[in-house]
């Protein structure tokens, strides 16, 4: 049955009305689409609650704190980390509430390792990416403490099903060098792509292990990271489709007939005052390319829709895009029988 879910990110600062809205909606979805609750990230909270300080929260044994360029490692916890971490306990708990009873698939978006590698800075010196034996203590932080997470999820919500949506929007340029140095002059060197592939390997296997029952990895909107989910142990790969091109859609291809699953991220509905908005060119921006390129239609039954939600919009815009999801999955869904 085809699915519906976010990638994480929601408008507000209210843990609670953010959690309950979207349960309740996505769990009210219709009986022809599957609809899969996550468990929403405020990034309106500033940089402790947003998907980098959220990920920050859960390092094991690794402190941060917030430096002039960001997130950086840092020798002992301190205000930041505590900060970040309340918000955290904040989200479980609000979830706990708005999610009480429920039972059925239940996503938990994280940042991924080496989107944070990217983007933590290390205590003295460049991102934590330049240095391999500190993206290897944060490859296993971050699955140590995402696993404890999935931990916590599953204690408060028991009757969760839960997916984990792994982050990784940098995962192209870590793989391509392409990731600046602190002066923006040159490029940090690459990380080779088994290194990558094992790094999430170790992550999808450590949260598997606390019960998770898939683990999916988005790579932002570069196909040419499919190519390392595919060598990891992930359980499938979304993307976002805008743009994707035909060499984009035959990545894809590889990835579903490898058995993987595959989330896509359709473009934002175009609105009209008339019409309201397009949930069938949503539905095309899928279902057109993946005839093309000769996947089966009944393979559309296993897709799942991923919305994503500017972070500037209302509250109110991004449950009108989520119920507009719902309805282009509705559309997937009925093609898929055809």
């Amino acid at each position: 049955m085809t699915g519906v879910t976010g990638a994480g990110a929601w408008p507000g600062t209210d843990p609670l009305e953010a959690a309950t809205t979207v349960v309740g909606d996505l769990a009210d979805a219709p009986s022809e689409v599957d609809g899969l609750p996550f468990a929403p990230l405020l990034p309106a909270r500033g940089p402790w609650g947003d998907r980098t300080g959220a990920a920050v929260a859960l390092l094991e044994d690794l402190p941060a704190e917030l430096g002039p360029h960001g997130w950086k490692l840092a020798g002992r916890p301190g205000g930041d980390l505590a900060r970040a971490r309340s918000l955290a306990r904040e989200d479980l708990d609000a979830l706990a509430v708005a999610a009480h009873g429920y039972e059925g698939p239940l996503v938990l978006p994280v940042l991924g390792p080496h989107s944070l590698a990217a983007e933590v800075w290390l205590a003295h010196g460049d991102r934590v990416v330049s240095d391999p034996g500190a993206l290897r203590d944060v490859l296993a932080s971050l699955a140590a403490g995402v696993a404890e997470r999935v931990g916590d999820v599953r204690r408060v919500v028991p009757g969760a099903a839960v997916r984990v949506l792994v982050h990784e929007p940098l995962l192209a340029a870590v793989l391509a060098g392409a990731v600046p140095t602190f002066s923006g002059r040159d490029r940090l060197r690459r990380v080779p792509g088994q290194v990558a592939a094992e790094g999430l390997s170790a992550l999808a296997d450590a949260v598997r292990g606390a019960g998770a029952e898939a683990v999916v990895v988005h790579g932002g909107t570069a196909w040419s990271a499919l190519a390392t989910v595919r060598a990891s142990s992930a359980d499938g790969a979304a993307l976002a489709v805008a743009g994707l091109g035909e060499r984009g859609w035959e990545e894809v291809a590889l990835l579903v007939e490898d058995g993987r699953a595959f989330w896509p991220e359709p473009p934002p509905a175009a609105t009209s005052q008339c019409a309201g908005p397009d949930v069938l060119a949503q539905a095309d921006a899928v279902t057109r390319p993946w005839r093309t390129v000769g996947l089966p239609v009944a393979g559309l039954r296993d897709v799942v829709l991923v919305a994503a939600l500017p972070d500037a919009a209302t509250p109110d815009d991004a449950r009108g895009a989520l119920a507009g999801l719902v309805r282009a999955a509705g559309a997937v869904a009925e093609r898929a029988e055809a």
